[in-house]
């Protein structure tokens, strides 16, 4: 059976533990675990660190497994999602090695999921990216391989704000480039972290994949994002995408839930589905962020119910 979790990016200011008791209270299974290197972040929801991989020791991996057993809520993967391919040396190398850490760290916590992005330098082309995508990526997939680590990458093109202009932050945008990719690192231990709303203010397909990639979807974040057509109609496809699409909680944008478990479930995905709150309506406040948890898990319990 699936279960039905959250992405803790949402709950900055919040210990793991109060996380954790949130995700009790509201009834959600499992947490994607934000796991940056400790400092903040310019970009809205990045370094969030609920779980600081950096200095983890037999103490604090107690700890946290203590939390887990306590509320009854589990890790579902270890959430990082910066730019590896970053022009920015500095940045790339940064990126990498937490990278790393998170790998390494992933079984110690008796996890086998790490989620991140490929990453890309926006101002290339995609073919320009990918020589660079293979020198520092083999290298990430094979250290997975050797930890028994799944590698999900999210099919987000990070291109929401002028500084991501023209290419986006990260190659993984589509089911060409997808099957580019696994083809050339061909590891079973390189997959997606399938989110559905990506798909649709790029005007594509987004039940088809579910079928395509059934074997390398490990994680899926479930975020919806509503197209306001006459605003698109007016500035384009070549505007920036935020002038023409709002990311909205899960049944109040333009994904077709029903399909969209109808497929995910026949394609035989019995992993993790977490929320991704990404909705300005409810960043307010504590309060607003919880009123969206408690909403989506609400919505979604009807296509993904708690059993006990």
């Amino acid at each position: 059976m699936m279960q039905l979790g959250f992405a803790s990016a949402i709950l900055p200011d919040q210990t793991l533990e109060e996380v954790f008791a949130i995700a009790s209270q509201l009834n959600y299974d499992c947490v994607e675990v934000m796991c940056w290197p400790p400092g903040k972040a310019e970009r809205r929801y990045a370094g969030v660190t609920h779980i600081d991989v950096t200095g983890l020791n037999d103490t604090s991996i107690l700890e946290i497994q203590e939390l887990t057993d306590r509320y009854g809520v589990s890790i579902s993967a270890l959430g990082y999602y910066p730019n590896p391919l970053s022009p920015d040396q500095q940045e790339s190398q940064t990126a990498i090695e937490h990278l790393r850490r998170l790998i390494e760290a992933a079984p110690q916590l008796g996890l086998d999921r790490v989620n991140s992005f490929i990453g890309r330098d926006w101002t290339k082309s995609i073919d320009d990216n990918w020589p660079r995508f293979l020198d520092l990526w083999s290298p990430l997939i094979e250290l997975a391989e050797q930890h028994s680590v799944r590698i999900g990458i999210e099919n987000c093109p990070m291109f929401f704000s002028n500084d991501e202009w023209p290419g986006g932050k990260n190659l993984a945008i589509s089911p060409a480039i997808w099957r580019r990719m696994f083809s050339d690192i061909p590891s079973p231990n390189f997959g997606l972290n399938y989110d559905p709303s990506h798909m649709i203010w790029q005007h594509m397909d987004y039940l088809g994949p579910l079928k395509e990639f059934a074997d390398r979807i490990f994680h899926v974040h479930a975020k919806d994002v509503r197209i306001d057509r006459d605003r698109l109609n007016s500035v384009g496809i070549l505007a920036n995408p935020m002038e023409h699409h709002t990311p909205k909680l899960p049944g109040m944008g333009d994904v077709n839930w029903g399909q969209f478990f109808s497929i995910l479930g026949d394609s035989g995905y019995d992993g993790p589905v977490c929320v991704e709150v990404e909705d300005r309506v409810y960043e307010g406040s504590l309060t607003t962020r919880f009123q969206s948890l408690q909403q989506s898990c609400t919505y979604l319990r009807n296509y993904i119910p708690n059993i006990e």
